[in-house]
């Protein structure tokens, strides 16, 4: 639900202010710990952010796709594990629970995912599918009141801490690619469930993926997540929604970027002169600046578009490709502005610049979002 202009003026400056003054400052710890520090979390769920766009009934706030897209971007100015910390349970982790789950599901699980008092997390990639989800070998066999899950899901965000998952597990083996995948809630507890070790990663520390284990791992048949094959459905669904989620993180930390490559082009002085009166300079900035902004009138389109009840499948992938990419493009301009500072950890540059290569590929790579718009396009 889209809120009043003074409630979401109200909301940006608050949260601005709490990204500004508490986040941005414990960068370099979180980076250090390889951790969001507790009582940061804690803040934040205080804040009703674990809850941001999951329905008032179940405890959320139910904010629409234009106030959750205006949050992200708020917060992608800050490192990305802050934003990912409360971001499987507004987005991946509870969303299907959320569009296509049962009553009873959406009672029993949506207020403590909205409180944060259990981390919600969402498995379909496999070690031999990941952009092609359709091809997953994860097993779900009906054994009376139950399913028999057997598989591996790979880089899992949240794995480590998350107490239930949205796993996509093929129900019916005789039915090639995505007819035959069905989506079920399973909870961390559940027998045959294991988790692996946290993965090493290039850059987001802080933000932990690992696998995820299903032997003979028993599942109660009411919590499979619609019907039988309509996993994959809910999936698209629930990735529609996140793409633009990643757009916004894609946004905030562009304009991060360029806050940052702007002030050290003033301060740092080259020939007598700060750099920032070189044309050189200035292009890059200039690009950047005009890249950002086609990125946040894009991700804002989508968003209002999607509350106005579009289906965005075309402009969710669009946004997600553009704006990841973007940044992409914004972070490498940045390190040349820092010239060799850029490339020495005591800067921001550097840590965003390995933090935002991950934009590109996760909730589906850029090559996949060119799949993805051109089949939109050439649909009858």
């Amino acid at each position: 639900m889209p809120l009043d202009q003074d409630t979401r003026t109200q909301l940006i400056n608050t949260l601005e202010r709490f990204v500004r003054e508490r986040l941005i400052p414990l960068e370099a710890q979180v980076e250090e710990e390889d951790a969001v520090p507790e009582d940061v979390q804690d803040e934040m769920k205080a804040m009703g952010l674990y809850g941001l766009s999951l329905p008032e009934e179940y405890g959320g706030l139910g904010l629409g796709m234009v106030d959750d897209a205006l949050v992200n971007v708020i917060f992608g100015r800050a490192t990305p594990p802050f934003s990912t910390a409360f971001g499987t349970n507004i987005g991946i982790g509870a969303q299907g629970i959320a569009m296509d789950g049962t009553e009873e599901q959406k009672r029993k699980y949506l207020p403590p995912i909205a409180s944060g008092e259990i981390i919600a997390s969402f498995a379909l990639t496999e070690p031999g599918s990941g952009s092609d989800a359709g091809s997953l070998k994860t097993s779900a066999r009906r054994d009376g009141d139950d399913y028999i899950l057997n598989g591996t899901k790979r880089f899992i965000t949240h794995a480590p801490h998350a107490g239930i998952f949205t796993v996509m597990a093929r129900t019916d083996p005789d039915t090639p690619g995505a007819a035959g995948v069905s989506a079920f809630i399973v909870e961390r507890d559940s027998s045959g469930l294991s988790v692996g070790r946290p993965d090493v990663k290039m850059g987001q520390r802080g933000t932990h993926t690992a696998d995820v284990i299903f032997e003979d791992c028993r599942v109660p048949a009411a919590n499979r997540i619609g019907e039988e094959g309509q996993g994959f459905k809910t999936a698209m669904k629930v990735l529609d929604r996140g793409r633009l989620r990643i757009a916004g993180m894609s946004v905030g930390a562009a304009e991060r970027l360029i806050e940052e490559s702007v002030n050290y082009a003033k301060e740092r002085e080259q020939f007598g002169r700060p750099i920032a009166d070189f044309q050189l300079i200035q292009a890059m900035l200039a690009d950047s600046q005009a890249e950002a902004y086609a990125a946040r009138c894009m991700l804002m389109d989508a968003a209002q578009r999607r509350d106005d009840g579009e289906v965005i499948t075309l402009e969710a992938a669009c946004a997600k490709m553009y704006c990841s990419e973007m940044v992409g493009r914004v972070a490498d301009r940045a390190v040349q502005i820092f010239g060799g500072a850029g490339y020495i950890a005591e800067y921001p540059i550097e840590r965003f610049y390995r933090g935002v290569r991950l934009f590109r590929i996760y909730e589906g790579t850029t090559q996949i979002q060119q799949v993805i718009i051109a089949r939109e396009m050439l649909k009858d």
